[in-house]
């Protein structure tokens, strides 16, 4: 399907004389009262410029694009130092900080130059990371998420613990009383295709009942292994995804609607869809073409994908269907659903031990071997799946954040005034077709 890049065709400008030529005006005349959608187009192009030439240096760091392809070759055959990236992203967001802050009549007009200003921020700060600065697990979250990740006391996972320790059965820790707990829920590697397709399909239509999506979309579903995640979702651009589920390890019942909401909708591929069609091909803003992973983009993304579960499945509704949907095609007994959503209720309450594992390791007081462990005894993983997670930790660093801190932000900022279904899925709506980043859900 052909994208409208009716705003990619603004002039190429070299980043320093862009710099330049704007600050100039803004010292000769007093600020245009309102923002210049062109000059920030400019800007724009360069952006993505930068992110791909970022993406030279770290193969993690373009998690999507699909502009020009003219661009991403130039970018490689360029190879620009990441000293010479990281100044010109300074530049950059030194010109859209000089920028007028408002545009009267276009409210996505001021959030697109707020996006922009903060993407590059973070852009500069990855490229300084990757030429040697260090930085610690807080200041890199901020850094990069555009966030302060909150810290944690033990004694707060220990009470969660002792609570579960009351409720689970048999012998042992409670870690291996969970992990046994969790087995007798694994869905069987035959029906997990037949389970996840159901749980997509569900999330989809309670989706569909209150946002517009648009027409033509879709994904395609592989199962891999080797993974340090569990399931991701690598947007094509043109409305497409491939999601793809690791199977390394045993996968339990929850977990569908986890993944299926998550990496599809409301969640990550709903997410890519929505700007994709209003902003790229409905504006022609050209910065929405690529996504880089380690940015406050992340935030917004990961958080609406986790709280999009509970948009899609309010109070007891996701207990509901699991039991009278999803149990019985994975050939497990409905008749115990409740009593295992009431105890990953209660472990979901552990979610902050992972990050304060991974905010030990990275600040150097706790090695691989003691970070398994921690997440072990403070977050019930079994001893495959903590050392999985040291492997995500190694590769993603203070991307952790992005999942419970994200999921806590969005959700507060979608439910504030928000007094019924409706209106949180209109606010949820909103938020996944616009720039807005995590400064904006304060």
């Amino acid at each position: 399907m052909k994208r409208n890049h009716r705003a990619l065709a603004v002039a190429l400008v070299p980043v320093l004389a862009l710099g330049q030529g704007l600050a100039g005006c803004a010292g000769d005349s007093p600020a245009p009262a309102a923002l210049d959608e062109a000059a920030l187009g400019a800007v724009a192009e360069q952006y993505v410029k930068l992110v791909l030439s970022l993406g030279v240096h770290d193969p993690n760091y373009v998690d999507a694009y699909y502009g020009p392809e003219e661009w991403r070759t130039a970018a490689q055959a360029d190879a620009l130092p990441v000293e010479t990236i990281a100044a010109r992203g300074d530049s950059l967001a030194g010109v859209v900080a000089a920028m007028p802050q408002s545009s009267p009549g276009d409210s996505l007009l001021a959030l697109r130059r707020t996006y922009l200003l903060t993407q590059l921020r973070a852009l500069a700060a990855h490229a300084r990371m990757l030429g040697g600065e260090r930085l610690s697990f807080d200041a890199e979250a901020r850094a990069l998420y555009d966030a302060s990740p909150p810290t944690h006391d033990v004694a707060e996972f220990e009470a969660v613990l002792a609570e579960l320790d009351g409720l689970l059965p048999g012998t042992g820790s409670v870690a291996e009383r969970y992990a046994a707990f969790r087995s007798r829920y694994v869905i069987p590697r035959e029906r997990l295709d037949t389970v996840f397709r159901a749980a997509v399909a569900a999330c989809r239509a309670r989706t569909a009942r209150y946002i517009d999506i648009p027409e033509g979309e879709s994904f395609t579903i592989e199962y891999v292994t080797d993974q340090p995640w569990s399931g991701y979702n690598w947007y094509q651009g043109g409305l497409r995804s491939l999601i793809q589920v690791n199977t390394d390890l045993p996968i339990t019942i929850d977990r569908a609607i986890d993944l299926a909401c998550h990496e599809g909708y409301p969640g990550h591929h709903l997410y890519n869809v929505m700007l994709e069609s209003r902003l790229v091909r409905g504006r022609g803003w050209v910065e929405y073409s690529v996504y880089p992973l380690f940015s406050p983009q992340s935030l917004i993304a990961e958080g609406s994908a986790n709280y999009g579960i509970d948009v899609a499945f309010p109070g007891d509704e996701r207990l509901a269907f699991e039991r009278d949907s999803l149990f019985p095609l994975a050939g497990l007994d409905p008749s115990t659903a409740a009593d295992y959503a009431r105890v990953q209720q209660l472990a979901a309450r552990l979610s902050y031990a992972g990050n304060e594992a991974a905010r030990r390791y990275l600040d150097g007081e706790l090695d691989a071997d003691a970070t398994a462990a921690w997440l072990v005894r403070y977050a019930m993983y079994t001893p495959e799946s903590g050392a999985q997670r040291v492997r995500f930790i190694d590769r993603y660093r203070s991307y952790v954040i992005n999942y419970n801190l994200g999921r806590d932000l969005v959700a507060a900022y979608v439910e504030r005034g928000a007094p019924d279904e409706a209106e949180r899925w209109r606010r949820f709506g909103e938020l996944v077709s616009s720039p807005r980043l995590p400064g904006g859900l304060q």
